[in-house]
């Protein structure tokens, strides 16, 4: 773990071991009281890992959003725990010492999930929303799905919020310019990212454009001859 990463009170992490352009690192586990947050991917050495972490035994599990990489190792880890329930919550659900707050923009049913005052790891205005919503409240810390605890809320919300707005500013640009075809709008939207580097990295972020392109849809501003 970084020197300059802080987990908070009562959080443990697990890290899958799956590492790739699109989780990271890996998928990180979280086990909250006797509670385990997105157990992964079904590999037996992340859930014997998971496991020995939930050393007071595991009451339930709970998913964020419906991908593999969260969400396949849930059956497995619940019939080890003793055949505890997998809750998929909906919004403002109680999950033990968990609320569910809808996030949705990298999956559609992606949640939230609140512990005291930190979130763990849609429609792409809802999204957005949902940051503004997460800004308003104090949080510690957001633990992510990947990547590295975030000690800092505040700053890290407003980047992504920053990011996606400046991602559609680009997109609206080259719908000005009469783009119309996938491919031509993702190179212009995403002209800063290296595509030689992983053909990974086009695919997610061919995910995003998609979020962009229906959200932008959604609002009545998408050319109807747009090929996507």
């Amino acid at each position: 773990m970084d020197q300059t990463e802080r987990i908070p009170g009562g959080v443990v992490r697990v890290r899958a071991p799956n590492p790739s352009a699109f989780t990271l690192d890996g998928t990180n586990t979280y086990v909250v009281e006797r509670w385990v947050i997105d157990p992964g991917p079904n590999d037996t050495r992340h859930l014997d890992a998971v496991i020995a972490a939930a050393g007071d035994g595991i009451e339930g599990v709970a998913i964020t959003h419906a991908h593999p990489d969260h969400d396949e190792g849930a059956p497995a880890l619940a019939e080890r725990a003793g055949g505890v329930p997998v809750v998929r919550p909906e919004d403002g659900q109680e999950v033990g010492p968990l609320i569910a707050m809808a996030t949705p923009g990298h999956a559609p049913d992606h949640m939230a999930l609140l512990y005291g005052k930190v979130p763990g790891g849609g429609g792409l205005g809802r999204y957005l929303a949902a940051l503004e919503r997460l800004r308003e409240l104090d949080l510690e810390a957001l633990c992510p799905g990947h990547g590295p605890i975030v000690n800092d809320p505040q700053a890290k919300l407003e980047e992504y919020i920053q990011h996606r707005l400046e991602r559609e500013r680009k997109l609206l640009a080259a719908l000005e310019m009469g783009l119309r075809d996938r491919d031509e709008l993702l190179d212009a939207a995403w002209d800063d990212v290296p595509w030689h580097v992983s053909p990974d990295l086009r695919r997610a972020a061919g995910v995003t454009l998609d979020a962009h392109l229906e959200k932008l849809r959604d609002e009545g501003r998408l050319p109807s001859d747009v090929k996507a």
